[in-house]
This record gives C-alpha cells, sequence and structure tokens, in this order.
C-alpha cells in the first residue's frame, strides 16, 4: 500500500504533464491555422523572426564559405554572363498536396512573333519558337487584344532580379505583339523609376497602354531585401541588407497592383554580396549570428520574410493577386561561365518530354508561400528541359569565350511562365 501511495502522486503529476501538453500543441496549431490570432500581435512582434528557425540544418560551412557551383543558383546584370556561381543548401520541403506534371508540346506558336525587334527600348528579342504546355489543362491560346480586355484599369507588377525583367520583357512582346504601338506609354516616372547615375540600366520600368488602361511594370530587386545606403553622400558606402523587411518599393507601391510576381534567387552568393557592399542586418541591427550569415540561411530568411509580410498584407489589398515564381534554371556544360561553359545544344527536349513530379525543384521558394495566400508559380522543372533556349554565344553585346546559359531567348521560355501566369488570372 506504501508503495502504491507513494507513486500514485507521480502517476497525477504525468496526467497533468500530458493534458498540458495537448494543450499548448492545439493552440499552437490553432495559432498558425488563423490568420487572424496574428493581429494580437504588434506589427513588430509578427515580423521579427527567431533566426535559428532559418538555418538550413545541411550547411556545414561558416559566414565565409567557399561555394561550390551548383546549376541553380547564380545570374548576372549584364547581356554576358560576368559573376561566378554558388550552391545554396535547400531547406527541406512536405509536398504532399503539390503536384507538378507537365508534357511538352512543340508547337510554332511564337512564329508570329517579330524577331530581332526592338520596341520603345524596352526588349530586344530573338526567336524560340518552341512552348510548353501543361498535361490535361485546356489553356487557351494567348490572345494580346483579349489579355488587355481583362486587365483593363489593372496594374502587374513584376519585382526581382534579371529572370524577372526577362518575364518582364516577354509578357510586353506578348501584349504588343512585338509591334511600337502608338497607346504605349513610359510611365516609369510614376513610380520613381529612373536610371541612376552611371548604372547601366533604370532601376526599372513601367508602360501603360492607354486604350485600356493596363500598366505593366518590373522593378529590380535581385534578392527581396530591402537596401539602404548607410552613408547616401558616399558612394563607396555598404549598404545595409534587410533579410527580413521587403523592398521599400514594395511598400510603397503595393496599393496600385492587381497582380504581384516576386522572384529571387540567382544573386544569393557570397561574390555578389560583397562585390555589393551589401551588410546584413536583421531587426534594424547589423547581423552578429554567424550561422544565418550563411548564403543560403539568409537566402532563407528573406523569402520567408517577404512572403510573410505580404500574406499580411492580403487582406487589406482583396483584388491583389499575388504569385511567387521559382528559380529559373541554368545549363552550363562543360564548364562554368567564366571557364568555357556552354549550351550548345539547338534541338529541344534531349534531355526528357515531360515532368511528373510531387515535389517542387525550388524548394525554399515552395516552403516560403505553403499556408499563405500566394502562389506559387512553379517553372523550374519545366525550365529545366529546355537547355537550348538560352542566349548562348548569340548576346548582343557576345564575348568570345562567354556563353550566357542563364537568359533566355526571346520569344522563348519566359512566354510560356507567361501563359501560366495569365491562365490563372
Amino acid at each position: 500500500m506504501k508503495g502504491a501511495n507513494f507513486y500514485r502522486p507521480r502517476g497525477r503529476h504525468f496526467s497533468a504533464t500530458l493534458l498540458f501538453l495537448a494543450f499548448t500543441t492545439l493552440f499552437f496549431w490553432t495559432w498558425e491555422k488563423n490568420p487572424f490570432a496574428t493581429t494580437l500581435w504588434s506589427a513588430q512582434e509578427q515580423f521579427s523572426f527567431h533566426t535559428s528557425e532559418f538555418v538550413v540544418d545541411t550547411l556545414k560551412r561558416s559566414s565565409s564559405d567557399s561555394l561550390t557551383p551548383n546549376k541553380h543558383v547564380e545570374e548576372t546584370d549584364s547581356d554576358s554572363t560576368s559573376s561566378g556561381e554558388s550552391k545554396i543548401p535547400e531547406k527541406e520541403f512536405d509536398a504532399s498536396n503539390f503536384t507538378n506534371t507537365f508534357a511538352l508540346q512543340l508547337e510554332d506558336r511564337d512564329a508570329h512573333r517579330t524577331p530581332s525587334s526592338k520596341i520603345k527600348g524596352f526588349l530586344v528579342m530573338i526567336t524560340c519558337p518552341a512552348t510548353t504546355m501543361p498535361e490535361n489543362c485546356k489553356m487557351q491560346e494567348f490572345e494580346k487584344s483579349a489579355f488587355l480586355r481583362r486587365m483593363q484599369d489593372k496594374t502587374i507588377a513584376f519585382i526581382g532580379d534579371s529572370l524577372g525583367r526577362q518575364q518582364f520583357q516577354s509578357l510586353m512582346c506578348m501584349a504588343t505583339g512585338g509591334e511600337w504601338r502608338a497607346d504605349v506609354e513610359d510611365v516609369g516616372k510614376e513610380y520613381g523609376l529612373f536610371k541612376p547615375r552611371g548604372a547601366i540600366r533604370p532601376n526599372g520600368w513601367a508602360y501603360r497602354f492607354s486604350n485600356t488602361n493596363t500598366t505593366i511594370l518590373y522593378y529590380w530587386s535581385s534578392t527581396l531585401a530591402d537596401l539602404e545606403p548607410l552613408n547616401i553622400t558616399d558612394k563607396a558606402t555598404d549598404v545595409a541588407m534587410h533579410l527580413d523587411r521587403a523592398p521599400a518599393f514594395m511598400r510603397q507601391f503595393l496599393h496600385h497592383f492587381d497582380v504581384l510576381v516576386l522572384n529571387t534567387g540567382h544573386h544569393w552568393n557570397r561574390g555578389k554580396i560583397t562585390a555589393n557592399h551589401w551588410v546584413m542586418y536583421v531587426n534594424g541591427k547589423p547581423l552578429d549570428d554567424r550561422r544565418l550569415m550563411a548564403v543560403g540561411n539568409a537566402k532563407n530568411l528573406t523569402v520567408h520574410s517577404v512572403a510573410r509580410w505580404l500574406d499580411s498584407q492580403l487582406p487589406s489589398h482583396p483584388r491583389l493577386r499575388a504569385f511567387f515564381r521559382t528559380i529559373s534554371p541554368r545549363h552550363f556544360r562543360n564548364g562554368d561561365w567564366n571557364t568555357g561553359g556552354n549550351c550548345d545544344n539547338t534541338t529541344p527536349l534531349t534531355g526528357g518530354s515531360g515532368v511528373s513530379q510531387d515535389e517542387s525543384s525550388d524548394p525554399v521558394i515552395a516552403a516560403a508561400v505553403k499556408g499563405t495566400n500566394i502562389t506559387l508559380l512553379d517553372i523550374t522543372a519545366l525550365s529545366d528541359l529546355r537547355d537550348e533556349g538560352h542566349i548562348s554565344r548569340y548576346s548582343v553585346k557576345a564575348t568570345a569565350g562567354v556563353n550566357d546559359c542563364l537568359h533566355w531567348c526571346l520569344p522563348g521560355i519566359p512566354d510560356t511562365w507567361n501563359e501560366l501566369l495569365v491562365a490563372q488570372i
């Protein structure tokens, strides 16, 4: 009896502990599933993150890591490729409800578009006729007049890197048919888009089709982190790279947008960060967590921060459709951009004619939008089959021995991205 009495309090204590754990689990599960629960937090609390949750477990090196080449992680912002590559570890992604099934069809649907034309300075085109279509999905062929009517009095915004710029250029070409139009006006000044002194190009473009009052714009933000010069009077100043803050342009003009397409990926490497004098900041302070300084972890924090902030804004912007596009693949063979790598293949679909998989090939972006009202525009796997579609050695500023196996010919693969986008809006 004494033994039984001795263990009885412990049994009660154990039962109370289980009850507490069950209640706590249910509470946090409900909190996560209910978007309105976050209104109990202050704005600062909602977007102040514990940085440890964005640390990629597979990362085994310090913040001064030597980055290994990888085919999905680098970009140049010039017409010919001009920077090194890096490997970015990717966070695990549970995609039990995600499907990505495509069958590719070769069609001459781009033949009617004018090759090698320049429309008011926003695009140089090279013909690449093959397109991609989803399997078991009857998408109407893009028709520019119908598209502009559907987008009357609306604004479509692309914010991202140079692959985002190519998607913008593609949509402008599709909407104009590759021809000069008198009703297209440059409205970049309305959005503060201009060419900074000494810059190669403007920080963005905005064009309006006056007949339908349709605006299509692009803003350069290669990492989607907010960039803030620490000393605006010094041209060589360091720049605060706020990993947990959406770009100021997005925050300022979000209320103007009806469709927003984000992308990032190829500028997340140590070389770009160092060359641009970017200094990582979190919660308004210089980052001192060496694990988070690792490029893969910094990218992970940024895309999750931007996605969370944007998702929090959607209830107050009910007309806004938000998309996060996955990374565009690169196809250097027999070397890299600076070691003779090329993409000389001219035959479409030599690596396969379809994609059937249950997970995105870009798990970082897929994980960032999971559980939000942001739509994943998943183009990575289908684009990976089109290694012949890159600019290769035929760029406007062609350099002997240098191939651009990152950016795409236009018309080309980005047209397919836009067809998938338009089908969803």
